[in-house]
């Protein structure tokens, strides 16, 4: 039974050493021991206070023993001077008890000079050991500040410090929650282009209006890209084969398009069309003339007839 008890106590005592270790700050410990140590000092300092006023208290009695000696003696040998022995007696009996007590106030007052000086030296020893500790303390404040900032920035940097974790555990948090949302929000978009699900901001349209109506606009688009192109290529066929033209201007408009490069471009072809244009009033002239000259002898055999 006395072994369990004396286990448990160690282990308690243990758990408790271990806890203050933990809460105890160098710091804090250094700065508790100087202020101890001033007390002390002040202590010292008190003590020699007082053996002073204990030595000073005791010369002032001796002044007054010494001046009641004087003063006995003196009565002494005025009682001798009128005769009266028993008088001169008397004080010569209470100038030797005072002078005893001088006697015993005299040691008294070495005692606590003593005193005095061992105590005004402990006060020297004591406030040069704590003017020491003072620079001890705050070169080992100044270590253990330095020392506690690079293992700060040092867990910062590498981020096993307690604080750098929970804010790593929080960062992790935060991004599985967002991608959680991402990958949530692609799942609405695409149950609702698969339509499984209604978007209620689009109005009374479902699903099926809305791709049909896609469906509308793509063919009416491709329609009208149709009906472009076909206007676009009568246009350009229009400028290649003028109105009443003749061979004539059908070989120059091939002689254009063959002295144009293999790539040519729609502007060489409106120049051809603007020459197969500026050809065909003198081919029409050259037309009329020939016609003239058959149609004068028809008129002139009636006459001879």
């Amino acid at each position: 039974m006395a072994g369990l008890v004396s286990r448990a106590s160690l282990i308690v005592r243990s758990k408790i050493s271990a806890l203050l270790n933990r809460a105890e700050n160098p710091t804090e410990t250094l700065d508790y021991s100087y202020e101890q140590m001033q007390e002390q000092l002040q202590n010292v300092k008190r003590g020699v206070a007082d053996v002073v006023t204990a030595k000073k208290r005791l010369e002032l009695q001796t002044q007054k023993l010494e001046q009641n000696v004087v003063k006995l003696e003196t009565q002494a040998r005025q009682a001798v001077a009128a005769g009266r022995e028993d008088l001169a007696r008397q004080a010569l009996e209470r100038k030797a008890a005072a002078q005893q007590q001088l006697q015993g106030l005299d040691a008294q007052i070495q005692q606590l000079a003593a005193q005095q000086e061992q105590l005004i030296e402990s006060q020297q020893t004591l406030e040069s050991r704590i003017e020491a500790f003072r620079s001890q303390k705050e070169v080992l404040k100044a270590q253990y500040s330095a020392a506690e900032a690079q293992v700060r920035i040092g867990e910062a940097a590498t981020g096993i410090g307690r604080h750098m974790n929970d804010t790593g555990l929080a960062i992790q948090r935060a991004r599985e929650k967002t991608e959680e949302l991402q990958a949530r929000a692609s799942a609405i978009d695409e149950l609702t282009s698969a339509g499984a699900l209604e978007d209620f901001t689009a109005g009374d349209q479902t699903q099926l209006d809305r791709e049909l109506a896609q469906i509308s606009a793509s063919s009416q688009v491709e329609d009208e890209l149709a009906k472009l192109k076909a206007e676009v290529g009568a246009g350009e066929q229009q400028k290649a084969i003028p109105a009443g033209g003749s061979e004539a201007a059908g070989e120059t408009a091939e002689s254009a398009e063959a002295a144009q490069p293999a790539e040519g471009t729609q502007p060489a072809e409106a120049a051809a069309g603007e020459e197969a244009e500026a050809a065909q009033p003198a081919e029409a002239a050259a037309a009329e003339e020939a016609a003239q000259p058959a149609a004068e002898p028809s008129s002139e055999e009636p006459r001879q007839s």
